[in-house]
């Protein structure tokens, strides 16, 4: 199956690939500490593993950046 994982187009070789397994797959160490949005639409971090990918799917990965004050 072909999805496309922040912009980058990406071969999934399981049958029914879920997106926690994306996640891991594309190394995200903590999945907690990004948010996904799928086809457009951010999906809560409690249905990763529930969330089944499609041919097709567009996954974006949106990391948390940390700031400071000078």
């Amino acid at each position: 199956m072909e999805i496309t994982v922040n912009g980058v187009a990406q071969s999934i070789a399981a049958a029914e690939p879920d997106l926690l397994s994306v996640l891991k797959s594309n190394k995200i160490e903590d999945p907690q500490m990004v948010a996904v949005q799928l086809n457009g639409q951010f999906v809560e971090s409690s249905q990763y593993a529930a969330t089944i990918l499609s041919e097709g799917d567009v996954v974006e990965f949106l990391y948390f950046m940390g700031g400071g004050s000078r």
